[in-house]
């Protein structure tokens, strides 16, 4: 038997070999070959992951790098690229000027993993963000993944394929299961039991299309040594189940955020019910004869939503089905869980509830994923979740919003202090945004703390940051990033990332201005960063920086613009509500949508065209483009979570925000020239007509970028800067 072991072991080393040198080379290129990558699991002892790095004698390879799994040995890849070739690998992009001959070290490296998981992705990520991904750029991902030392995630692609044929096999129609699934942006929410039918039904080739996706996503995580999270059954069901069994035991929940019942109030099934069971483990089953299994399972069941009964005893019995429907399948199994729900409804989560749904899985069964841990943590008050493995984890980004935020000092200390708890029972660090590709900076700084025994010294980290983005040392642009380091990424106190500016919301004579930090402190920093345009404009990273930066503070503008038409309407003075509200419409935010539509990632239609390329038909890529808009603007029906995604994008900034801005300023102006009261419900009637408008008005937009963006930026700022 333990030479059996033996040969396991030494077998998936070699797999995992394999594929972080095929990652060097897709990154690297000829390069790669002056790099020695090896796998050797005994090298973490049965401790945590780790990495060692040394320059072996002789010329031929630079760095010799040895991890305990693929991902270790990526990170250490990561760190030598990081921190001794002066590189860097983020979503907005690749900076990889690498010396030439490669940097020999002096003395061996070696780093230990602080926690036994990293753990990466919200259920939400899967639709605001990965919901149209191809292959190639799920490729692109994985590699980051195992770069930033990545060992834990969900591969959540292909379920509803699963779940159609046990919908079937049960005895459900095909049209009882088309008004169940959601379309594919909104298929989060679907899964957590918060919707149905919205913007559905899901074609058949997008099963075909996702189980082939979640084919070749788990085989490329597993080989680079990541544990694959697969879904489970959380206990809601289609209403054709009471069709087919008329006795089964099922509630009907109430509505959820603000849908109605047409496309909310899903059923839940009793967790005694002898069905909970059955279905819990066919679907479970069928999964891991699909995919095979790392044991590990997720299910969220009362995900914003308020459980039936208080009742610890029912709590308990609820989460003790769950378990059981998942080692009904799987004996080895373990649940990890989102802890949104007890921060979410602190009323009704109070200990004795949380503990009776912890406790209704045996201790060490269950990972509970601290979800909002550097604002809102769980652990202090339920005393480490009551024994129950936690992974402290940063929430960051609501929606995929865009804007500048982060909060630097609570990351780079509270996971220490989760760790110094009495009795903690944490076992890792998680990023867990809803929305990924913005703020590089903020993932970067938390995948390395990961890897970090002590909190870093943030003012030279953000240094090497900025020299190591850019390729190169800048001094203004070093400047620049202080004092964002300083504001916009130093939030304190309860900090939520979720835009409130009135540049992206719908206007009233009530929205919110407030900044958490000194606005100057974005303004300088943009004239610092295009200082540093005359040396480093022709680097991509720095052309995102430069966007993001003059879009931030174009956002400040705005809320500056917003405040000065609200008081001369207030004083009803006409002359000044018409100078900014025509500098606001017919200058500054179109001058926003040029500068936005200079950058690939900034751009609408690159979202809406990415909703199309997913499509195997016109009528597929016209349902999959209304997803795409909808989720951005209106998502829902009849603006039900208005504006929650809301993206700054070239192409929305001037045919969506810029025309919302124009009713309301006529409106106003239309209101002191006749008279009467502003009325904020007849507004609202209007402005929706503009809203819907723009979703189904067809209009294509270009997926590629126009213009200089170092110019436009530059005389935005000859105007504007205050």
């Amino acid at each position: 038997l333990l030479l059996m072991a033996a040969v396991a072991v030494a077998g998936d080393d070699a797999r995992q070999e394999a594929a972080v040198r095929a990652l060097a080379r897709r990154l690297l290129g000829p390069r790669a070959s002056a790099v020695s990558l090896s796998v050797k699991s005994a090298l973490a002892a049965g401790g945590h992951d780790t990495y060692r790095l040394f320059s072996p004698p002789g010329a031929a390879v630079a760095v010799a790098v040895t991890g305990s799994s693929g991902v270790a040995a990526a990170a250490g890849l990561y760190r030598y690229l990081r921190d001794f070739c002066g590189c860097h690998i983020s979503w907005s992009g690749v900076q990889l000027r690498l010396p030439d001959p490669l940097p020999r070290l002096r003395d061996e490296i070696r780093a230990s993993a602080n926690g036994r998981y990293r753990y990466y992705q919200n259920v939400c990520t899967q639709s605001y963000s990965f919901v149209w991904w191809d292959w190639e750029r799920w490729e692109r991902e994985i590699d980051w993944m195992a770069l930033s030392g990545i060992n834990l995630a969900p591969a959540f692609a292909g379920q509803e394929a699963a779940w159609q044929r046990i919908y079937r096999t049960l005895g459900l129609n095909q049209s009882e299961i088309d008004a169940y699934f959601t379309g594919p942006a909104f298929l989060a929410w679907n899964r957590l039991g918060n919707l149905r039918g919205w913007a559905g039904p899901l074609p058949p080739s997008w099963h075909l299309k996702q189980l082939y996706l979640q084919y070749q996503i788990v085989e490329r995580m597993r080989s680079l040594g990541m544990v694959t999270v697969l879904p489970a059954f959380a206990g809601h069901v289609p209403q054709g189940i009471l069709r087919v069994f008329p006795r089964v035991n099922a509630t009907r929940l109430g509505g959820w955020s603000h849908f109605d019942c047409t496309y909310s109030c899903t059923y839940l099934l009793d967790p005694q019910d002898p069905m909970f069971q059955v279905i819990g483990t066919l679907f479970l089953k069928e999964l891991i004869k699909e995919f095979g299994t790392d044991h590990v399972y997720s299910a969220d069941t009362f995900n914003e939503m308020t459980p039936l009964s208080s009742d610890p005893a029912y709590l308990s019995g609820v989460s003790n089905a769950v378990f059981r429907s998942m080692t009904g399948a799987d004996p080895e199994a373990v649940w990890l869980m989102q802890g949104w729900l007890f921060q979410h409804q602190p009323d009704f989560w109070q200990p004795a509830q949380v503990r009776a749904l912890l406790h209704g899985v045996p201790l060490g069964r269950m990972i509970v994923l601290d979800l909002f841990a550097e604002s809102k943590p769980v652990y202090p008050w339920t005393e480490s979740f009551y024994g129950q493995p936690f992974i402290w984890c940063m929430l960051h980004n609501f929606g995929g919003n865009h804007g500048l935020f982060g909060t630097v000092e609570a990351i780079n200390h509270g996971p220490f202090a989760a760790r110094r708890f009495p009795n903690s029972s944490m076992v890792g660090t998680g990023l867990v945004p809803e929305g990924i590709e913005q703020n590089d900076m903020v993932y970067e700084l938390m995948n390395e703390l990961g890897w970090s025994q002590a909190p870093l010294d943030l003012p030279a980290w953000v240094t090497r940051y900025a020299q190591r983005r850019y390729g190169t040392k800048n001094a203004a642009a070093t400047r620049a990033w202080h004092l964002l380091l300083r504001s916009v990424y130093n939030c304190t106190g309860v900090c939520v990332n979720h835009n409130h500016s009135p540049l992206v919301r719908r206007p009233s004579l009530h929205m919110d201005t407030e900044l958490w930090y000194n606005a100057s402190d974005v303004y300088e920093a943009w004239r610092l960063l295009l200082d540093a345009g005359a040396e480093l404009g022709t680097i991509p990273t720095f052309h995102y920086d430069l966007v993001d930066v003059t879009r931030q503070a174009a956002q400040q503008l705005v809320g500056d613009f917003y405040l000065r038409i609200r008081q001369a309407f207030q004083r009803q003075a006409l002359p000044e509500l018409l100078a900014a509200g025509g500098l606001l419409l017919y200058d500054l935010l179109p001058e926003l949508d040029t500068l936005l539509s200079s950058h690939s990632l900034f751009l609408l239609g690159r979202w809406l065209e990415s909703a199309r390329a997913a499509a195997t038909s016109q009528r597929e890529a016209e349902q999959y483009e209304l997803n795409a808009r909808n989720q951005v603007t209106l998502w829902g029906p009849s603006g039900n979570i208005l504006d929650y995604a809301n993206k700054q994008l070239g192409g929305l900034v001037l045919d969506y925000y810029s025309v919302r801005w124009g009713l309301f300023i006529s409106a106003l102006v239309e209101s002191l020239n006749s008279g009467t009261p502003f009325h904020q419900d007849q507004f609202n009637q209007a402005v929706f007509q503009v809203e819907r408008g723009f979703v189904y008005n067809k209009k294509r937009y270009p997926a590629l970028p126009c213009g200089d963006t170092l110019e436009i930026s530059r005389k935005l700022f000859l105007k504007y800067y205050p």
